[in-house]
């Protein structure tokens, strides 16, 4: 079989995320012994200084005697998130004009770490 054949064979059904610089890629493929499998892959674009860019990607591999375990921790995992932070995104990658909020005690706190203690040289 030729190897163009065996990639085709490969990928059986595919969707695709764009996220920001990101994206991700869902692929349900075939083992040698004609069983799936899905494969989750992460691209994430990178800009050189001369303008030019590279793409990284990492790929994890998930079997179906996995499936229940990951998906069940999955689901935890998002549920955590957005029950401790809701649905907006507040990060500052996210938005440009991000101000961290800070607490007047945290203020007085870095105020008083940056302080200096006044030193009369008669005390010396």
């Amino acid at each position: 079989m030729r190897e163009h054949d065996l990639m085709e064979k490969e990928e059986i059904f595919s969707k695709v995320l764009r996220a920001g610089r990101r994206t991700y890629f869902f692929d349900v493929r075939a083992t040698r012994a004609e069983d799936y499998y899905i494969t989750i892959t992460e691209s994430k674009k990178f800009t050189e200084d001369d303008g030019s860019f590279h793409f990284k990607k990492h790929k994890i591999y998930l079997y179906k005697e996995d499936f229940a375990a990951f998906n069940e921790i999955l689901n935890d995992m998002t549920n955590y998130v957005l029950s401790q932070k809701g649905e907006e995104v507040i990060s500052e990658r996210h938005q440009k004009d991000f101000k961290r909020e800070y607490s007047v005690d945290r203020l007085e706190e870095t105020a008083k770490a940056a302080s200096f203690t006044d030193v009369d040289f008669d005390d010396i």
